[in-house]
């Protein structure tokens, strides 16, 4: 019975563009939708995708298209082939709105019910989060608006987020306090035999992230030897080096990336003959942890065991031990060689993020150079009375 439907392109007078229609075989009622084309050639290519749909049972009526059936047809249609990190992502936004909002079918994401998402993200959340939820969710329903799937996006606003660091550069002692904080953090006591193994791993696993400045999925995807998409430990050449293939970098660029020397110093203190697998395998009790989002709740609770508060009462994780890596190296090169080391798609991330943030610091290293040019110490300043302004008048 679906094999007899043929859809027909037809000219209504009340629209400018071109119509196609179908009888249902199974009611024998006329079925139409625009081609959303004035032109006939393009509306006739329109009509036979959809002719094809319907007869290999594809398609599905906007309205009567359920919510999971739209997470399958999405995640098979538009998630495959991205990024494992894009896909994630999308399906944590998704997974946020489904239990926020419980739809049942793709037509109930309307817009009183994308405001009354937005409502219920802003308990207890940034607003970077809230963003990256309704960005991620706004996307979703483009597309499948461009897909026929529904008939009209909802009009939301997403917050804007303003511009600089969303935690801060942790200093030594808070790392150092990190350290001594693993056994508290993962709750691991007494630390002897099996668990004194775990605590070495994640202590290991911290001084990488310190020493190289590695994003939380490149760490944990860091291998001695090839495998595809890791990143790869070079020790081959005049320096060490990291091989990053496109598919498992945030810029999707193949790089070959210098490391420092704190870094290299790390890795050659791994016998060579314990240099195969994953170079960073943070343990559980139980295994071993390579799920990033059970790895990023670790660094957190050891964050949170340390008391190292980075903003607006976030404990420390991963990525202000990058952001701690890129202002220590921040004073000392150049930043064309910080946005290198930091593999920054623009210079302007590195300018905005590392350089120039830290006003203390760069006035003792002008008061530094100042002495060391005039022989006076940096440390004979005396902080002045602040005193009112005071306007000169003229005769």
């Amino acid at each position: 019975m679906i094999d007899e439907i043929r859809v027909h392109v037809v000219k209504m007078t009340s629209s400018p563009n071109f119509y196609m229609r179908y009888v249902d075989p199974a009611t024998g009622k006329q079925v139409a939708r625009s081609t959303g084309t004035n032109k006939k050639a393009e509306a006739t290519k329109v009509a036979a995708v959809w002719e094809d749909e319907l007869r290999s049972g594809r398609y599905q009526k906007p309205a009567k298209m359920g919510w999971q059936e739209f997470r399958e047809f999405h995640e098979t249609n538009k998630l495959d082939g991205m990024r494992a990190a894009t896909v994630v992502a999308y399906q944590s936004s998704l997974n946020v709105f489904e239990r926020l909002t419980r739809p049942q079918r793709l037509a109930d994401c309307s817009t009183a019910k994308i405001t009354a998402f937005a409502t219920a993200l802003r308990q207890g959340r940034s607003p970077a989060t809230v963003k990256r939820h309704l960005g991620h969710l706004r996307a979703v329903l483009r597309w499948a608006h461009n897909q026929g799937l529904l008939p009209k996006v909802p009009r939301f606003e997403i917050p804007k987020v303003p511009k600089g660091m969303k935690g801060r550069p942790i200093t030594l002692e808070e790392f150092e306090r990190m350290l001594m904080a693993i056994p508290k953090g993962l709750e691991l006591r007494p630390v002897v035999g099996e668990q004194r193994d775990v605590a070495g791993s994640w202590e290991f696993y911290l001084r990488g992230l310190w020493a190289s400045g590695l994003r939380l999925s490149e760490s944990l995807h860091l291998r001695w030897d090839d495998a595809p998409g890791a990143l790869v430990v070079d020790l081959s050449g005049r320096r060490p080096m990291l091989r990053i293939p496109a598919e498992a970098e945030k810029g999707n660029r193949n790089r070959l990336l210098p490391i420092t020397p704190e870094f290299a110093a790390l890795l050659a203190s791994v016998p060579p003959s314990e240099r195969r697998g994953y170079v960073f395998a943070p343990r559980g009790l139980k295994s071993k942890l390579v799920n990033r989002c059970d790895v990023g709740r670790h660094l957190a609770d050891i964050g949170r065991a340390a008391n190292v508060v980075t903003k607006d009462g976030k404990f420390a994780t991963a990525h202000d031990l990058r952001r701690a890596f890129g202002f220590r190296w921040s004073r000392k090169v150049m930043p064309t060689v910080l946005r290198e080391l930091m593999r920054h798609e623009s210079i302007e991330t590195t300018m905005t993020f590392y350089v120039g943030q830290n006003a203390e610091a760069t006035a003792d290293a002008l008061w530094a150079a100042a002495g060391e040019s005039s022989g006076e110490s940096r440390d004979n300043w005396e902080p002045q009375s602040a005193t009112p302004n005071r306007r000169k008048s003229f005769a």
